[in-house]
């Protein structure tokens, strides 16, 4: 068993990439990196608390608004943020704005007194990736000169040999898959100092490209199940993330809440640990 004496609680915001799409679990929730970097940092240490703050779809300027404050309010230690790729990879966007709101974000959660992880986002391989290039690395290289102020920890996913790889992405090829999330939470628990388990940038062995019939199925299964509802929200001006809450924030009480496992020894997935009452 994985021993970790330094971390004793774990607050997550940012939007869908820390809510864990699409890493899903059978009863139709999402589990991810956070929530594999939480269980990690639970086993053998007893009382840890956590809580992921993360909503799918939010741009930057509404996880500094909505999620920053409870977070940093909650005093962890370790604190993770990451945002501002819903942003960039819209038709129109003021890259400036987007890197002076992250700023203020994190400014906000170095105030917790916390340590703060800030990440570089991965890329998946293709046309996509390679339009928003410039705007991603314009963000990126505003959250190194972030991290250098506060002290933060970067991990860097966007230099990634293996998490561009399009076999380690979803089928809406906008989040990873259980794999790519499980790649991340080995990554971030590396960056802290933490005794590795695997080396989390080992490309996947090579295999034959798929042929043009089932690329041609996988286009358009993508394009009905995934383009066309996002293209359909952009024009109505709703989000994937409308109307939800983090999977530790009460929307009743209007603040986040901690979760802890039931037996610090075997902590099980996220979902089975119990709520922390004031």
């Amino acid at each position: 068993m994985e021993m970790n004496a330094r971390y004793t609680s774990f607050v997550a915001v940012g939007d869908s990439f820390t809510e864990g799409m699409s890493d899903g679990l059978p009863d139709g929730s999402y589990r991810g990196w956070a929530d594999l970097l939480a269980a990690r940092l639970a086993a053998g240490s007893p009382g840890f608390r956590y809580a992921n703050l993360a909503v799918r779809g939010k741009l930057i300027g509404q996880i500094a608004d909505e999620q920053c404050g409870p977070a940093s309010a909650m005093g962890a230690d370790l604190v993770t943020l990451v945002g501002g790729l819903n942003d960039v990879l819209r038709p129109k966007c003021e890259v400036d704005q987007v890197c002076a709101r992250f700023e203020e974000a994190a400014a906000q959660l170095a105030r917790g007194g916390g340590q703060l992880v800030l990440m570089r986002s991965p890329g998946r391989q293709g046309p996509v990736m390679e339009r928003f290039r410039p705007r991603m690395e314009q963000l990126f290289a505003r959250i190194d000169d972030v991290a250098a102020r506060h002290g933060a920890v970067v991990v860097d996913l966007y230099a990634s040999r293996a998490l561009s790889d399009p076999r380690l992405w979803a089928d809406d090829r906008l989040h990873l898959n259980a794999e790519g999330h499980r790649r991340v939470a080995e990554a971030v628990w590396q960056a802290l100092g933490l005794p590795a388990a695997s080396d989390w940038d080992t490309p996947l062995p090579a295999a034959a490209p798929p042929g043009w019939s089932a690329r041609r199925t996988a286009d358009l299964r993508f394009a009905r199940e995934h383009l066309m509802p996002w293209i359909a929200r952009r024009l109505t001006g709703r989000s994937s993330g409308d109307g939800r809450t983090g999977a530790q924030f009460s929307a009743e009480l209007g603040k986040a809440f901690w979760v802890t496992p039931a037996d610090h020894t075997n902590p099980a997935p996220v979902t089975d640990w119990r709520r922390v009452e004031p």
